[in-house]
């Protein structure tokens, strides 16, 4: 009886295939899936991490941060000062589309559309921003892996190196009005932002820095770079929108206000920066810090 040959090359050798070992391995492979139940993998950096997991890397990645040298922090957070100032130079531009108190609303919206570009690419780029960070620090130091000590030169280290960025930043931002054109937003948003007293920039900025360091939460939950992208987005959209502090933002507006204003008010902004740091300080190291932590250690 004859048999139908079939020749293959492998690695410049021929080998003759015949139907009956064909036969054979589709007979194997028939038997293989009556023994075995077929699964379909999903690459885990492709699906929503469960919390226990998301806890696990924002652990990691604190003492990631707790272990780099201050210099490569400092240098990593006025990088992310310099990018903010593009969000204080979006805000003044686009508040003066809408002025006056009547189109206030409307002024809050289109001021809130453009509000996440910065932190997106900030956050993105991977540079230290002191407000999502503040809570990622703080995972390690409640797992006692890392020393209360460390958290605080930390926290220190990226807001100077955060603000120093953002003074950068708009003193560039400043000598390029010519171009820009922003010097009237510049002023206004620095005189909106001034003119709230210690204790509402305090507990606005507890709600901006608890929304932040959520962001720095699901930017570690959500693997995809798209869907970090749009997280953070909308917690900086929300920010925006309900005219919330931010520490870091605010900082390169009021640097801003003070380089385009005439009678530059410096009590004002000490007071006004003193308490939105302290402020987002508290909202992103309690409320997503110590309760994510507690709730997710308390379910394992």
């Amino acid at each position: 009886m004859n048999k139908t040959k079939k020749t293959i090359i492998l690695d410049g050798l021929e080998e003759p295939i015949t139907s009956e070992s064909q036969t054979t391995r589709t007979i194997e492979r028939n038997q293989e899936d009556e023994d075995y139940v077929p699964v379909i993998l999903k690459r885990s950096d492709e699906a929503l991490r469960h919390p226990d997991d998301t806890l696990e890397q924002a652990i990691l990645e604190g003492i990631e941060q707790h272990k780099r040298p201050i210099l490569s922090l400092y240098l990593s957070a006025i990088a992310a000062g310099l990018i903010l100032g593009f969000t204080g130079m979006s805000v003044a531009l686009v508040s003066q589309l809408f002025p006056g108190e009547e189109q206030w609303i409307l002024n809050r919206i289109v001021v809130a559309l453009v509000y996440p570009l910065g932190f997106i690419i900030c956050i993105m780029s991977g540079t230290q921003l002191f407000t999502e960070h503040t809570a990622t620090a703080v995972y390690p130091v409640l797992d006692r892996k890392v020393h209360l000590k460390s958290l605080f030169i930390l926290w220190v280290v990226v807001m100077c190196g955060n603000i120093t960025g953002t003074f950068l930043s708009s003193l560039l931002i400043y000598f390029s009005d010519s171009v820009i054109l922003g010097t009237a937003g510049f002023i206004s948003v620095s005189d909106h932002l001034l003119s709230f007293s210690f204790g509402e920039v305090l507990m606005s900025a507890i709600l901006a820095g608890w929304l932040m360091a959520q962001a720095g939460w699901l930017v570690l939950a959500t693997p995809h770079a798209s869907s970090q992208i749009v997280c953070v987005y909308i917690v900086t959209f929300i920010i925006g929108l309900g005219g919330l502090h931010h520490s870091i933002a605010g900082s390169a507006e009021i640097f801003s206000g003070i380089f385009h204003s005439d009678t530059p008010n410096y009590i004002g902004a000490f007071s006004f920066l003193i308490s939105a740091l302290l402020g987002n300080l508290i909202g992103g190291s309690f409320f997503v810090g110590v309760l994510n932590y507690g709730h997710i250690k308390k379910t394992q």
